[in-house]
Order: structure tokens, then C-alpha cells, then sequence
């Protein structure tokens, strides 16, 4: 009973606290949708082994102490964070080229970290109090980067004009912002009195009635749901192929996955900026690369499940870094967290689909009854169809991906256009 209070309540704290820092982060970046969504997702699956290798380094043989750190240091920074994490107008939010700088320095402090972690689990560490103090500083590396900008912001009359040049600019993004929604309106040929088109501000039952809405969703089920089947299974999976110990493949799926979530939205961003890229190819590719990774673990052949861990791990990584800013761009950000939270929606419905369901009864039809009263199967045999189906899925998701893609191409060229036209100008008033 306490397990499932204390589950209760932990999963619904991390929402709203998901839900706050992600809403608020795209808002004030909303140039930048696809770097703050890939740093954010980068460390929140980072966040499992941070704390984990924190546990093994300092709180190895005081369980008791490790709980009582999780309870303490988690509610500090979120009450630290009630002082900072605040939604600022978009005149004062514009953003220049100088928030590319400063998303590289996050996003290679990101790297030093995932990498630092990776290190911990196959280096000998001679100290665990230098490992933990070297991983907090890492952690409290990137506070340098508004302290910098704070002290850039000083710096004379020459920042203060180029602040109000930044200031009429955005005036000319709120009229480049219109062009995009009349030219979505145009593509999609609505009427006078029809509800918003895709790239305009919905309403939840506005984008609920949406086409798009429900290809983005569908499409997010295909990528995520399996994903998770083989997260949720990997115990069981390594088993089944031969491997007594899967700790190091579920490192890979976690540490590849970061670098998935973390290079898709940087990339995803550049390629809007340079070819006006729909995101959604993004998540296309996604999909097809994890058919390719089913398709070589239901082959089982020798180092199969390697392959396989790292292609899950990036392509679930990037579905959910690429998919939180495609939202925001369909369907804006006046009603983005209730948006956002429906969307995923998909990770505990793909949960049940794809690991309770498809996975946990296909897996029990090839197993065997065990004398305890349990049964296990072991063989390629026993996860073959799983995966299979599993890659059926995928190829699903994937012309979904192609379709929205399609659906949303003239959005993603007004949203191009946006952005170079701003570029240009603020080139020209600062030679």
C-alpha cells in the first residue's frame, strides 16, 4: 500500500513538473523550440543515471540515506525554481542567432555529462565522493550561461540599442508569425467562420477535430509504444537470446537515447532554418530506422541485441524529442501543456499495447510451464513475432510521418521564411 501511494503520488508530481518547465522553456524560446526540447528530454533521461550512479558513489551501503536525498533535493530545486521558472513576454524574449552559442555550450555540457556517466559504469573510479563532486559541478555548469548573458546585457549602449533594434524586430516576427497562418489558411482552403488551421492557435477540442492531431498521435503511438515494449522487456529479452545480465544493454538504450533526443533537436531546428524541413521527416526516419533495429533483433543473430538496444535507444529518443515541438507548431502554445499532456498519453497506452498486451501474450504462448507454477522461454523463437509485429508498427508510423510531412509542408516553409527574414534584417541593422 504505501508502494502504490508513494507511485501515485511521484508520477503525478513529475508531470506537473514536466508539464511547468516545458510549457514555460518553448514559450520563452519559441525560436528555439527544437534545441530547449532536445536539452530538456536529453537530461530528464539522463536524470535516472544521475541518480542511480550517485546511489552506487555515495549511498552503496545506506539505502536509507539515498531515499531521504531523493525526497530532500528534488523538492529543493523545485522550490528554487518557483523563483526563476517564469514565462516572459515574447518583446522581451526575442531571440538572435547569439541563443544558437548558448544552446551548443548546453548541449556540449550535456555530451561531458552523458559521457562522464558512461565512464563511471565500465572505469574503475578511485574515489566516489571526487566522482560526485565532479557530476555536481557538471549539473551546475550551465548556471554560468544566464550569468554570462546577465553581464553581456551591461555592457553599455551598444547592447541597449541592439536590445531595441531586437524589440522592433519583433514586431516584423508577430507580422512574419501572421503570414505563416494565412499561409497555412490558404493551403488548407478554409472559409470564412471555419475553425483555425494547422500553424494557428487551437484550442484542445480545436486541435482534437483535426486530421493532423490524430496522424501526430498515431504516429506517436507506432514510435513510442514499442519503444517502450522493449525497455520494459529487456530483462526478459536477454534472457531469452542468451545473456544473463542485461545491465549494459539497458545503459545503451538509456545513453544512446540521450544522444538522440539531444542531436534531433538541434538538428530538426537547423534544417528548418536552412531547407524548411517539416519535423515530422525527422520522426519518419525515426520510424524506419527502428523497423530496421526489430527486424535485427528478431534475426537473433550474435551481437543482434547490441544493434538493437542502440537503434531502440535512438529512435525512441529522438520520437520524443522531435514530437514536442511539432505540437507547438501545428497547434501553438496558448493551450500547449494540456496539448502536450494528451499526447502523451501514448506512453502508458503504448505501455499496455505493446508490452502488457502484445508482448507479455505472445511471450506466454512460446513459454513453458515452470515447476514452480511460473514459465520461461528461452530462444529467438520466444520475442520473434513480437518484433515483427513490432516492425509493422513502425512502417505504420512511418507514413503517417511522410503524410503529416506533406500536410504540413507549406507551414514549415512560412515558418523558414520567418526565420531568415529575421536573420537577414538583424545582419543588416548590425554590419
Amino acid at each position: 500500500m504505501q508502494m502504490c501511494v508513494f507511485l501515485c503520488l511521484g508520477g503525478n508530481s513529475t508531470t506537473w513538473m514536466n508539464t511547468a518547465v516545458l510549457v514555460t522553456c518553448i514559450r520563452n524560446f519559441r525560436r528555439n523550440r527544437g534545441p530547449v526540447s532536445g536539452i530538456l528530454k536529453a537530461y530528464l533521461g539522463l536524470s535516472t543515471a544521475i541518480f542511480t550512479d550517485l546511489c552506487s558513489a555515495l549511498f552503496a551501503d545506506d539505502p536509507a540515506s539515498f531515499l531521504i536525498m531523493l525526497a530532500i533535493v528534488p523538492f529543493a530545486v523545485c522550490l528554487t525554481g518557483i523563483f526563476f521558472l517564469r514565462e516572459v513576454p515574447p518583446s522581451a524574449a526575442a531571440q538572435d542567432d547569439g541563443d544558437s552559442t548558448y544552446f551548443g555550450v548546453f548541449n556540449g555540457v550535456a555530451v561531458v555529462v552523458a559521457v562522464y556517466l558512461l565512464a563511471f559504469g565500465f572505469v574503475p573510479i578511485p574515489s566516489a565522493l571526487a566522482f560526485a563532486v565532479v557530476l555536481l559541478l557538471l549539473l551546475a555548469a550551465p548556471l554560468g550561461i544566464p550569468v554570462h548573458s546577465f553581464l553581456k546585457s551591461r555592457r553599455g549602449v551598444d547592447v541597449e540599442v541592439e536590445e531595441t533594434l531586437l524589440g522592433e524586430k519583433e514586431k516584423e516576427n508577430v507580422s512574419a508569425e501572421e503570414t505563416v497562418k494565412n499561409g497555412a489558411g490558404a493551403g488548407a482552403g478554409a472559409g470564412p467562420g471555419a475553425g483555425p488551421v494547422v500553424g494557428e492557435e487551437h484550442t484542445i477540442w480545436e486541435a482534437l477535430k483535426t486530421v493532423d492531431f490524430w496522424i501526430l498521435f498515431a504516429s506517436f503511438l507506432c514510435g513510442v509504444g514499442t519503444g517502450l515494449a522493449v525497455i520494459n522487456n529487456m530483462g526478459q529479452i536477454g534472457l531469452a537470446l542468451g545473456y544473463s545480465d542485461v545491465s549494459l544493454f539497458i545503459s545503451f538504450t538509456s545513453i544512446w537515447g540521450f544522444f538522440g533526443r539531444i542531436i534531433s533537436g538541434s538538428l530538426s531546428e537547423h534544417f528548418i532554418k536552412k531547407a524548411a524541413t517539416p519535423r515530422p521527416l525527422w520522426n519518419a526516419a525515426s520510424q524506419i530506422l527502428m523497423a530496421v533495429g526489430y527486424i535485427v533483433l528478431a534475426m537473433a543473430m550474435p551481437g543482434s541485441l547490441y544493434i538493437g538496444s542502440i537503434v531502440v535507444g535512438i529512435c525512441y529518443g529522438v520520437r520524443l524529442a522531435i514530437t514536442v515541438p511539432t505540437a507547438s507548431e501545428l497547434f501553438g502554445l496558448k493551450y500547449y501543456g494540456l496539448i502536450y499532456n494528451i499526447l502523451i498519453l501514448n506512453l502508458p497506452l503504448g505501455s499496455f499495447l505493446f508490452s502488457g498486451l502484445l508482448a507479455g501474450i505472445l511471450y506466454d504462448m512460446e513459454a513453458t510451464t515452470t515447476a514452480g507454477g511460473g514459465n520461461t522461454c528461452v530462444g529467438a523463437h520466444c520475442y520473434r513475432l513480437v518484433f515483427i509485429i513490432m516492425t509493422a508498427a513502425c512502417i505504420v508510423g512511418f507514413f503517417l510521418d511522410i503524410l503529416l510531412s506533406i500536410r504540413t509542408k507549406k507551414v514549415y516553409n512560412n515558418i523558414s521564411l520567418s526565420k531568415n527574414s529575421r536573420k537577414k534584417s538583424l545582419t543588416s541593422t548590425n554590419p
